[in-house]
């Protein structure tokens, strides 16, 4: 019998409550009972006029509503308050019924562009943390650190080439003052600003010209040119805070970078963005001076061969970490000698080459580098120069950092069991925790522009992932807590049982015997 479909079901009431149709295992329900959301109350407090102003929204509905958004991976705000206002569960969480009116998208988007600051989701992103650090599921003794670039809201077609002051380096002046102690150790005066250098300075000279204001007269163009630290870089219109991105067969593109340190469990434990022309190992120090803030109970710091730099080694190691990184490629002479084949004597502070020819110690310059230069006479003659090198004046230079020794330490570290097993952990941990930020948390690029917004959303999201995988683990844990305790207690019953059934058995036994005697 053919039966249709009701069309009207107006006539019926029925009397039901959002948590009634919110099943028990739903992932909201253990987010809830998951953290004490009250604690929101205490960060947001003084955001707040105590007095004055008509009431609020409450701001514990504001954030869930936000983290929503990330948890589900939502494009926009307009897109979650949509969602809620026809999703049982969302309305369950934020504490809405059936009939309420939930909050407009607008209302959301105020707040945390004008009401809630980067400081206050700092706060949020520390609380969340805190709770599961609390729980005792972080473990920073190891922490993972990386960078993953994020599409910008930005015109590819929409851009100009600007020129910009190159940034001065964080460790600059700790480089200089040894430097130029390198340099007095093998008789080299310092050098002195930049301004007042000559080209009379690499060259050794005892003497040290008066300081002028004006350059002198036989200071190159070239040099002149590299002082001015200038640099053209390609800036869209649309976004001025964003980077172009170009790295090999990738397309070029705007996009900014997301500097992340995750535990071995792939909690995020900070993160911090950047434009996304901006090298990682440049905003190194910014994520890992927060971070061993945070937690200085940090042991070792796991990272690919991008940060392995000179100073990142030296900085960690002096900080008695370990760097546990890969294998890093020299940048040698294509289709000549092996870079090992230069030998490094540091007792005669001299370099031997593939012919076992002396390269003696030349200069040490302004970035740090001792220069070891070879004999022009021996090189003319030799048979593998081509080899080594196509200088004109047949004459050979090797480069040597000063903080070289770190570098080596590092590489002693890659061939330790231990960490080389701590290294092959980053696919599982800090590539994970990018790839399900891509493909769950719609975070392969951002609807947000200028770069304090997005990083906002990026913590937020980042907190969120937190906030789910805590949820998740303790979940499950408190489900096997409570499979064992009803084993336990099985146990305890049976043992129990076969204890009181033995003593019967025995007791019968004994009687039997004496009625026998």
């Amino acid at each position: 019998m053919l039966e249709r479909e009701k069309q009207s079901q107006e006539e019926y009431v029925l009397c039901v409550n959002t948590d009634m149709l919110v099943p028990q295992d739903h992932l909201l329900r253990m987010i809830n009972s998951a953290v004490d959301f009250s604690k929101i109350y205490g960060i947001v407090e003084n955001l707040y006029s105590a007095e004055n102003g008509r009431p609020s929204i409450d701001p514990v509905v504001l954030i869930k509503m936000v983290l929503i958004q990330h948890l589900y991976g939502l494009p926009s705000l307009r897109r979650t308050a949509s969602e809620i206002e026809v999703n049982m569960a969302y309305r369950w969480f934020i504490g809405y019924g059936l009939l309420e009116k939930t909050p407009h998208f607008s209302t959301i988007s105020y707040n945390f562009k004008h009401r809630f600051t980067s400081e206050t989701v700092d706060k949020i992103f520390a609380w969340i943390l805190n709770e599961i650090a609390e729980a005792g599921y972080l473990s920073p003794s190891a922490v993972f650190i990386d960078g993953t670039h994020i599409k910008a809201n930005a015109n590819n077609k929409k851009k100009i080439q600007e020129e910009v002051p190159v940034a001065a380096k964080r460790y600059a002046k700790e480089l200089m003052d040894e430097i130029n102690a390198d340099r007095e150790a093998h008789g080299k005066k310092p050098f002195e600003d930049e301004e007042n250098e000559t080209e009379e300075d690499n060259d050794g000279d005892d003497k040290n010209p008066p300081k002028s204001s004006k350059p002198c007269k036989n200071t190159s163009k070239k040099k002149l040119a590299r002082r001015k630290k200038m640099k053209k870089v390609t800036k869209s219109t649309t976004d001025p805070d964003c980077g172009m991105f170009v790295k090999g067969d990738h397309k070029r593109q705007f996009a900014y970078e997301a500097h992340t340190v995750c535990d071995e469990h792939g909690y995020v434990l900070e993160t911090v963005l950047t434009a996304g022309n901006v090298h990682d190992s440049v905003a190194f120090d910014d994520v890992y001076d927060k971070v061993t803030e945070r937690f200085p109970e940090i042991k070792t710091i796991v990272a690919d061969s991008a940060y392995k730099t000179p100073h990142i080694c030296k900085k960690i190691f002096d900080d008695g970490k370990i760097l546990s990184t890969a294998y890093k490629r020299p940048q040698t002479k294509k289709d000549g000698h092996e870079w090992w084949k230069y030998v490094y004597d540091e007792y005669y502070d001299c370099v031997i080459c593939p012919e076992y020819q002396v390269l003696s110690y030349s200069t040490t310059n302004r970035d740090g580098y001792r220069e070891y230069k070879s004999n022009p006479c021996v090189c003319q003659n030799c048979p593998s120069r081509e080899l080594c090198t196509a200088s004109k004046d047949c004459v050979k230079i090797v480069q040597r950092h000063i903080w070289k020794d770190y570098e080596e330490l590092a590489d002693d570290v890659r061939y330790t069991p231990e960490y080389a097993a701590l290294y092959q952990k980053r696919k599982e941990t800090i590539e994970r925790v990018f790839a399900d930020a891509k493909e769950k948390h719609s975070m392969r690029y951002t609807n947000y522009r200028s770069l304090a917004q997005v990083a906002n959303w990026v913590r937020l999201k980042f907190a969120a992932m937190n906030l789910k995988k805590f949820a998740i683990r303790k979940k499950i844990d408190e489900r096997l807590n409570s499979r064992s305790l009803a084993f336990l207690y099985i146990f305890l019953v049976f043992l129990q049982e076969f204890k009181s059934t033995r003593g019967k058995r025995v007791l019968l036994n004994s009687c039997s015997k004496s009625m026998k005697i």
